[in-house]
């Protein structure tokens, strides 16, 4: 789970930078290298993106409000 929020995390850091350089340039990153916003590999990375958003959404809900990054040691949870 711990491998799975920082994947999601990093992804949607992505799409958040993309989506800065889509609002203050004009310029879509994932649609410069799949040539199109419509084509397939574009469709493929932002779905993955918007499956990782809600994944965080989700784990956060589950664990309580926190989201973890790292394992807490034995000493820690007592």
């Amino acid at each position: 789970m711990i491998v799975a929020n920082i994947v999601s995390y990093i992804l949607v850091l992505l799409g958040a930078i993309n989506w800065g350089l889509y609002g203050i340039f004009n310029f879509n990153f994932v649609s410069a290298i799949f040539m199109g916003d419509r084509s397939p590999g574009a469709i493929v990375v932002y779905v993955i993106i918007a499956l990782a958003a809600i994944w965080l959404i989700v784990s956060t809900v589950f664990a309580g409000g926190i989201l973890r990054f790292m394992r807490r040691d034995r000493e820690e949870r007592t």
